[in-house]
């Protein structure tokens, strides 16, 4: 993707309370579900738009979330999840935002669009494509929830396994991040 004229921040959107993630996966014997609420980092994400409306919304801006916040409500579960994740050496997970197809219409009626996105676990980043939901309230709070499925092994990753290897999770989590955001002009 290029510009035929450099791009203009169009605004910024800053990270409100009340964000999550969750992550759900199955073992060999049942499936299970972890949860980080309230993420409330100040981050922020800035998004820049070129003067030809047809070209994509080039974003920058990342969450950094943390690992060890992880809530699997199980111990076992919680512990394998941050030991696979090696939470005492790379503590937070990142989602860094590249772009959108296009800027979102925010209305209270949903929208999909899908975005690129590099996620960072345990040291190791993959590009991916999103799909997002979007929308904004009547409080002008944007919604953002985005849904991708990944597998440990993309990261280079080993799913947790318990009691010698008699436990073990699945390869593939899904991720499901729901955000909210207030814009500000710049």
């Amino acid at each position: 993707m290029s510009f035929t004229s450099p791009p203009d921040v169009m605004l910024k959107w800053v990270v409100l309370k009340g964000s999550t993630l969750r992550v759900d996966g199955s073992t060999n014997l049942n499936k299970f579900s972890c949860l980080l609420k309230d993420y409330e980092s100040p981050d922020t994400l800035l998004f820049y738009q070129n003067n030809d409306k047809n070209l994509p919304v080039f974003m920058s801006g990342s969450v950094r979330l943390p690992v060890l916040s992880f809530d699997c409500m199980s111990g076992a579960m919680t512990e394998g999840l941050r030991k696979a994740l090696n939470a005492k050496e790379f503590p937070r997970l990142k989602i860094t935002f590249l772009s959108l197809k296009k800027y979102p219409a925010l209305k209270t009626t949903e929208e999909v669009i899908s975005g690129i996105v590099y996620i960072e676990m345990a040291g190791t980043s993959k590009k991916v494509e999103v799909n997002y939901r979007i929308c904004m309230d009547n409080q002008q709070v944007i919604h953002l929830v985005g849904k991708q499925t990944i597998a440990f092994t993309d990261f280079g990753l080993a799913p947790p396994r318990k009691l010698g290897g008699i436990i073990r999770a699945d390869d593939q989590l899904d991720i499901e991040f729901n955000l909210n955001f207030k814009t500000i002009l710049l």
